[in-house]
């Protein structure tokens, strides 16, 4: 049954950034996604993941607010791949990856800012 809201699809998850150029910057050459546009005027920017229709907007603040809400998880082919390419790359992990058996594995990661994202594995063979 389709939503009264009449969703199309798209997803933007907002977070906080202290340095606008620095942040997209490290989501584009770490992550990979792709800068979609950047308003200098009012602070802001946005990046197009890999996930059709989902992007991550970038709010310069001057005091980031790290830690509330969400945590943006992107599925892997594998974690221990995705996460050796950022520690290559400087990231900070939040320690070991995690895993519980059957279901999921789970490596946690900061970008400059302290804002949390995830990386997730699928351990269900109908996945």
């Amino acid at each position: 049954m389709p939503s009264p809201l009449n969703y199309t699809g798209d997803l933007t998850l907002a977070t906080q950034v202290a340095d606008l150029d620095k942040a997209l910057a490290w989501y584009t050459d770490v992550l990979g996604f792709e800068t979609l546009y950047k308003v200098e005027e009012i602070g802001w920017g946005e990046v197009k993941t890999e996930v059709p229709g989902v992007n991550i907007g970038l709010s310069q603040v001057e005091t980031p607010g790290v830690g509330k809400g969400p945590v943006p998880t992107f599925g892997v082919a594998s974690v221990d791949e995705a996460r050796a390419m950022l520690e290559a790359r400087g990231v900070k992990f939040d320690g070991e990856t995690r895993e519980y058996p059957g279901m999921v594995r789970l490596a946690t990661f900061f970008d400059p800012d302290g804002n949390a994202i995830m990386l997730s594995q699928s351990l269900n063979e109908q996945h």
